[in-house]
């Protein structure tokens, strides 16, 4: 992903500014957010159509912050991303079904059990591979591909 930052500049900027996309990005957004199908979807989905003006707000101030390096409309677009990358988790961070852990279990790598062994060796997958390793591959024939 392309951002509107440079590399070499991000040490000298407010911290996660790697997050500000290219100004055109928000102007696309902006775009897609106003057209017919958009609006639409939003309707199917929200009840209601959304408001876009966020997007457009963040394409001015990233071309303000493009042609003066306003360090205040770079904060501003800042704080959009991040609030955005907020309620795109929120979901995640709500979620209290499943009990979140640091580490794999200790016997994630533990053999399969026995029927399931036995369904691998039945699987085609792994009678090509087996015919591949022992050299009777057939690849001469016709094969059957639909497009």
């Amino acid at each position: 992903m392309e951002t509107e930052v440079p590399v070499e500049e991000l040490p000298n900027l407010p911290r996660l500014s790697w997050l500000v996309r290219r100004c055109e990005e928000y102007k696309e957004e902006y775009g897609d957010c106003r057209s017919i199908k958009s609006q639409f979807h939003q309707y199917f989905i929200h009840g209601e159509t959304q408001d876009c003006k966020q997007w457009q707000t963040d394409y001015v101030q990233c071309m303000k912050y493009r042609d003066t390096k306003d360090l205040e409309a770079l904060i501003s677009v800042i704080e959009s991303e991040k609030e955005r990358r907020r309620q795109r988790l929120q979901g995640h961070y709500a979620n209290d079904v499943w009990e979140k852990r640091d580490s794999p279990p200790e016997d994630w790598n533990k053999p399969l059990p026995d029927y399931l062994q036995k369904d691998e060796e039945l699987s085609f997958l792994s009678r090509k591979t087996k015919d591949q390793q022992e050299g009777k591959d057939d690849t001469s024939g016709s094969m059957c591909t639909i497009s």
